[in-house]
């Protein structure tokens, strides 16, 4: 039960938060550029990033969630 939980994070991380692929996923591209100052970034840059940073973040949360019950299974 606990697998059939990440399939769905997995997938959107796999398609919509590494899309497009190449010359490098483009989630990576704009932490970079707001790494690097985010000089020239505008309104819909950062929206940009919020589309594709979602499935990532909905991948962390069910990880945490995770180790949370396990820990919680543990210690009942």
């Amino acid at each position: 039960m606990k697998n059939n939980k990440l399939v769905l994070p997995i997938l959107a991380v796999l398609t919509l938060g590494l899309a497009p692929y190449f010359p490098e996923p483009h989630f990576f591209g704009k932490l970079r550029w707001i790494l690097g100052g985010g000089e020239g970034m505008q309104a819909g840059d950062y929206f940009d990033l919020l589309m594709h940073g979602a499935p990532w973040l909905f991948l962390v949360y069910r990880l945490v969630e995770m180790f949370i019950k396990s820990i919680n299974k543990q210690n009942s």
